[in-house]
């Protein structure tokens, strides 16, 4: 998949006007997810087409599916630590298995009977929506 590019105001017509969405480039096989990182890591996942070097998989992320809000989250590339937004191609499956394990960051109560209800779903996902 290639990613296509245009100008933020033709596409924010065609974006929903309601509701919860995931925006995001996808087809059958990947998605693309945007996220920041040192620029340690970044310069080597670009040097070598893979994470390695300081890359930690135990480390906390947040991927986004929005360049622009990536880019607005991270200070446009200036916040200590997020110097280098990163598209990353994830394979659907993979994706919709880690988007089914999140538990909302925040209380949701069409969702959850109480707050220790969802306190009891634990998940190392979190799913936060931006409003």
């Amino acid at each position: 998949m290639q990613l296509v590019t245009e100008p933020y105001l033709t596409q924010v017509s065609r974006l929903p006007k309601t509701g919860r969405h995931i925006i995001a480039q996808y087809d059958d096989h990947s998605i693309v997810v945007y996220q920041a990182y040192r620029p340690e890591i970044g310069h080597f996942a670009t040097t070598h087409n893979y994470f390695g070097g300081e890359f930690k998989l135990d480390r906390m992320s947040w991927i986004k599916t929005n360049f622009l809000w990536m880019m607005y989250r991270s200070g446009w590339g200036t916040k200590i630590g997020q110097e280098v937004v990163l598209a990353i191609w994830i394979q659907r499956p993979a994706f919709d298995e880690i988007l089914a394990a999140a538990v909302h960051s925040s209380f949701e109560p069409e969702l959850y009977s109480s707050r220790s209800e969802k306190a009891l779903k634990r998940s190392q996902v979190r799913l936060q929506w931006e409003d």
